[in-house]
């Protein structure tokens, strides 16, 4: 009897379909938008760029920002895009407008990571102030500051419906706290030695990827406090590299790495199955598409540019 029905997909690899040339400076950050139509890249050069993902052309330029921007987050009706800068505050930013409706203001040290919740009514950002903040939408007010951790930091995450937050810093812990709150609720990993560079829930809310600059990635199941999975090959020890899922297709994990490479690796089974090469410097942020087999990369300072990946 033939297995083939039975037998996984064969996997079909990623190539590259453009080279964006638009910063200036090193990408801190790419993202797609939630319905996808977009994605927006954030730079050093002080700027956030949108683009059309049907065109791969630049929509609108996001200036006003006075130092350099180490991350970005969409909002769920994919409208808004909050920034966060060295410049110690966060902006809200109309996408397709490119009009800044609102600046955070609270931080006294580079906001370096941020979110919005799932309702897009709350905002969490990270900084080297060590201190998490949660910020109300609507009025632009900071309605928590938790003094969270004892070095920068590095990741923030709001888990599926909004009730958890999870924190990564340089301090090498990763902590989980209650939204409404701003109160700890487990300290999932307290190292001391390896800075936690990176820390998202899973799509389905159950688990946390981890990254750790000891070149590991982690999926942990955080209720049981263990973790589940270990995804290795790629280079970090330096960088706070952001992976994503990727859920259009096959699930995977992807990573940017510091040999200047992009790393798919089956979530399950945890092998390698791609490595995609092209950019000329150390690759921090990688974006996938909700729903098309679609990945954007980008590259520090001796790079700077976007390169969108599709399967087929």
């Amino acid at each position: 009897m033939a297995n083939s029905a039975n037998s996984a997909p064969t996997y079909q690899p990623y190539g590259l379909k453009k080279v964006i040339t638009s910063h200036t400076a090193a990408i801190s950050s790419v993202k797609f938008s939630n319905n996808g139509a977009l994605f927006a890249s954030a730079s050093l050069d002080k700027t956030l760029i949108v683009y059309s993902t049907e065109t791969l052309t630049q929509i609108s330029h996001l200036i006003g920002h006075s130092d350099g921007v180490s991350d970005l987050a969409w909002s769920s009706d994919s409208t808004y895009i909050c920034s966060a800068s060295d410049d110690r505050t966060l902006r809200i930013w109309d996408a397709r407008a490119a009009e800044c409706v609102k600046t955070l203001k609270g931080h006294t040290h580079f906001v370096f990571c941020v979110n919005f919740n799932p309702q897009s009514n709350f905002i969490v950002s990270g900084s080297f102030d060590e201190t998490v903040r949660i910020w109300d939408v609507k009025t632009g007010k900071c309605v928590h500051v938790i003094r969270a951790h004892t070095l920068p930091v590095m990741s923030v995450h709001f888990n599926r419906d909004g009730s958890l937050i999870v924190s990564g810093s340089r301090d090498g812990s990763c902590k989980i706290w209650d939204a409404a709150s701003g109160t700890l609720l487990k300290t999932l990993i307290d190292d001391k030695v390896t800075a936690v560079s990176f820390a998202k829930f899973s799509p389905n809310g159950k688990f946390i990827l981890v990254g750790t600059l000891d070149d590991t990635l982690k999926l942990w199941n955080y209720s049981a406090g263990k973790f589940l999975k270990i995804y290795t090959g790629h280079v970090n020890r330096v960088y706070c590299i952001t992976p994503t899922f990727s859920v259009s297709g096959e699930k995977y994990i992807v990573s940017g790495s510091e040999d200047k490479c992009v790393y798919l690796w089956d979530l399950q089974g945890k092998n390698l199955v791609q490595k995609l090469e092209g950019h000329t410097d150390t690759v921090v942020c990688v974006t996938c598409h909700p729903t098309e087999n679609m990945i954007v990369s980008a590259g520090l300072h001796n790079d700077r540019t976007l390169r969108v990946w599709v399967q087929g």
